[in-house]
């Protein structure tokens, strides 16, 4: 069964440095296709790291593979994603007049995919 969550895709370290190196190289498909979550949440929805799950939305979907964070850094409800193709798949192309597509606050649902 999906739970409805909330996403946050944004920038981090670890993406920028790997973006300048090229968005075909191994190291930039790995993280921005990491989503990160709740420990508390993985541990309630059955999830452990590196399990394979499915994020969407009425705009689309993403396969990603989770990685828990502790609850001081990412609050219950709350994914994490480094801005990228996984993400971008999730957003709505309309911009509301400023060029950039509302990436912030996205409303999906999460489900684990099976072994």
């Amino acid at each position: 069964m999906a739970e409805n969550m909330i996403l946050i895709p944004g920038r981090s370290t670890k993406q920028g440095i790997s973006l300048n190196e090229g968005k075909l190289k191994e190291e930039y498909q790995k993280i921005t296709s990491t989503l990160e979550i709740n420990e508390e949440d993985m541990s309630r929805l059955g999830l452990e790291n590196g399990d394979s799950v499915r994020i969407f939305n009425e705009i689309g979907e993403s396969i990603v593979v989770c990685k828990g964070r502790k609850a001081t850094d990412l609050p219950s409800g709350l994914l994490f994603i480094a801005y990228g193709p996984s993400s971008s798949q999730l957003m709505d192309s309309d911009t509301a007049g400023s060029g950039m597509p509302l990436s912030k606050n996205l409303a999906v649902q999460l489900e684990k995919l099976s072994s």
